[in-house]
Parts: structure tokens; C-alpha cells; sequence
């Protein structure tokens, strides 16, 4: 089958699945209502971010079906060893599942944290980090996994305080999806001047439709969104770029690739830190990343906002893959460079804009 046809096809079964899901949620009463801590007025289907999930087992049995079909690395027809990627996909699935039963009800911390660690223990598996174990020895190989373990679950659950504006998700994803294609399709090659190939090409553009199909129902202006991605959304596109990353840095034994979300990271973590400072129950809702007060302070529009991350993200990334020497060295200093500009834009943004979340929030109390 021609492989524009393909994804053709899978757009089209992606963007079904989407619309078969709205009639649910609508029916159910999955919905989002606004508070006075939202970045939106409006009530809003929650949890359509299910598709990100769902478009990782569609990609499952397309790209299975078609290494029986061929062994041809062509198009969908790719090397697929469903045994490698089997406890990825479950470890997708059970976290998935848990975010999209908390989109209706909430759940525990405890409960999703549990879930959460044994969701990466899972891609673990998949990515054969506990061989670790046989080549360092149990101590630093048990060392290095629960590093990685509460990395991971750090991040997903920063990607997930990130979800707050219509777009940015699946804005930002899009601007860590590319730049991932582009490696693994050669842009920056290896010392033996191949492609790095972690991942068949055929995921990340499965991933890439289903972030478009959600993009149409969820990049708008303020107050038009169809639907918001949920918990489901946020914390599977996590998990999946999460694992791509994984596979990236594993092919190249280059921990500096972690530089493909360092935008969300500063965002994520300095909002962390200043919100220790202000001795807030970080369990809370809040309105104190940069993007919410571009978003409610400053009142600029959430598709600008988003826009802004997604290039500064495509900008830092391209940068490291074009401009960058592919040396260690070099991907060192452009990684701490790219940081401490960024740590210090944001430093400077909330210096200047901060005061005027305050004045919201002294408004509340005085209600």
C-alpha cells in the first residue's frame, strides 16, 4: 500500500476515534468546569488527549500487520518486534487509564504515583535499562534506575502542570516530535555517519497525526476549544516522548538529548522552586508558570502563548542539532548555555510580571 495512503488512512481512523470519544464524554459528563484558579470561562470536554494512547495501538497493529506483510524497511513497513515494544505499550495503557479514571474522578496521589513508577518500570523493560544491573553490578545499576524512575515520573507530572492554555500541549509535543524525526532520520548522524534510527519513523508520524487530529479540536483562541487533553493526554504524550527520548539517548549514550523538553523543564521546575520558596502546598492548583501569566495577566491569547513555547522549544532544539559540533563537549555547553539563558529569562519575566498575579490574588480575598 502507498505510504501516503497509509497515514491517510490512520488520519482518518485517529480523527473517528476522536469524534466517537466527544459523543462519550458528552454523554458522561466528562467535562471540565472552570474555577477561579483556570485559565479558562467556559466548560469544556476534558480527556481528549485519550487519543495519544489510542494512536500508539493503532500504530501497534498497522506496524505489525505490515512486517507480516513485508520485511521491507519501507514507509509502515518497518523492522517491528512487538515482543521489544510489548511492555512500553502496557505500561502506556495502565497509566493511561489511571489519568482517565482521575479526569473523572480523583484519585490518590499515592495511588497514581504507584501507578506512575510501575508504568516506567514497564518502559524500562522495553528499553532494556535493567541490563544496567549485569553490566555496572547491582548497586550503581539499582542506583541509576531509580535516578531514572524519579526523573521520568518528575517529568511526566511537569508536562502535566503545563497543561493549563488551549494549544500548548500539543504545540510543545509537536516542537519535541519533529526534532526527534528529524534525528532519527539523519539529520545528525553518528561518528559512523549514519542515521541514529532509535525508533521506526512510522511511530513518531503516528504520533504526529494523532497530535494533529487533537490540535484541531484544542489549538484555538481562549473559549473555542472542543475539548482539553485531561490528565490522559498530558501524562501519555509524556510517557511516549519520554520513551522515544529514552531509545534516543540508549542509541547514542548522550544524556544531553534531555535538551528536546528543556523549555517545559525551566518552566516546570524554577515554578517548583519558587513555589517552595512562597511555602505553597504544591498538590494545589495554581496560576504561577510563565505561560499563565502571558495567558491571564498579560492577557495575551493562549494560541500565541502556545506558539511562543513551541518555537522557543523548535528554536533550542534545531540549534542543538544544526548548529551544535556533534561532540560530548559540545552538547554539554550548548545544553548549560541554552539553560542558564533560559533560567534567566524566566527570572527576569517573573520579576517583572509577578506582582501583577499577586494583585489577582489579593482580589480574591477581598471577594
Amino acid at each position: 500500500m502507498n505510504t501516503f495512503l497509509s497515514y491517510g488512512i490512520i488520519f482518518v481512523i485517529l480523527l473517528v476515534l476522536e469524534i466517537v470519544y466527544f459523543k462519550i464524554a458528552d454523554k458522561c459528563n466528562i467535562i471540565d468546569k472552570p474555577n477561579e484558579r483556570s485559565s479558562h470561562s467556559t466548560i469544556v470536554l476534558r480527556g481528549g488527549g485519550i487519543i495519544f494512547p489510542i494512536a500508539i495501538i493503532v500504530w501497534t497493529v498497522v506496524a505489525g500487520w505490515a512486517s507480516m506483510e513485508s520485511g521491507q524497511a519501507v514507509g509502515l513497513r518497518q523492522v517491528y518486534d512487538f515482543q521489544q515494544y510489548l511492555p512500553f505499550i502496557i505500561g502506556l495503557v495502565l497509566v493511561a487509564g489511571v489519568s482517565f479514571i482521575d479526569d473523572i474522578r480523583s484519585l490518590p496521589d499515592s495511588l497514581r504515583l504507584i501507578v506512575q513508577f510501575a508504568s516506567y518500570g514497564l518502559m524500562f523493560w522495553s528499553l532494556g535499562v535493567f541490563d544496567l544491573f549485569a553490566e555496572y553490578g547491582w548497586l550503581i545499576g539499582l542506583g541509576a534506575v531509580l535516578l531514572a524512575l524519579i526523573v521520568c515520573v518528575g517529568a511526566t507530572n511537569i508536562y502535566n502542570f503545563m497543561d493549563g492554555i488551549n494549544g500548548i500541549t500539543v504545540g510543545y509535543s509537536a516542537a519535541v516530535l519533529l526534532p526527534l524525526l528529524l534525528v532519527n532520520e539523519g539529520a545528525l548522524v553518528t561518528a559512523l555517519n549514519e542515521p541514529v534510527g532509535f525508533v521506526p519513523a512510522s511511530l513518531i508520524l503516528t504520533v504526529i497525526l494523532a497530535v494533529v487530529v487533537f490540535a484541531i479540536f484544542n489549538f484555538r483562541p481562549k473559549g473555542k476549544a472542543k475539548c482539553f487533553a485531561g490528565d490522559v493526554g498530558s501524562i501519555s504524550i509524556a510517557f511516549i516522548l519520554l520513551f522515544m527520548i529514552g531509545r534516543l539517548i540508549l542509541a547514542t549514550e548522550d544524556l544531553t538529548f534531555l535538551i528536546f523538553l528543556l523549555v517545559y523543564g525551566v518552566d516546570g521546575c524554577l515554578t517548583i522552586c519558587h513555589r517552595i520558596m512562597l511555602h505553597e502546598n504544591l498538590g494545589e492548583a495554581h496560576r504561577k508558570h510563565v505561560f499563565q501569566l502571558m495567558a491571564n495577566e498579560l492577557k495575551m491569547g493562549h494560541v500565541t502563548v502556545s506558539l511562543i513555547y513551541m518555537a522557543l522549544q523548535l528554536i533550542v532544539s534545531l540549534g542543538f542539532i544544526y548548529l551544535c559540533p556533534n561532540t560530548t563537549g559540545a552538547h554539554w555547553l550548548y545544553l548549560l548555555g541554552a539553560l542558564l539563558l533560559l533560567s534567566v529569562a524566566y527570572v527576569l519575566f517573573k520579576k517583572k510580571y509577578y506582582h501583577l498575579h499577586e494583585e489577582y490574588l489579593a482580589s480574591l480575598k477581598g471577594k
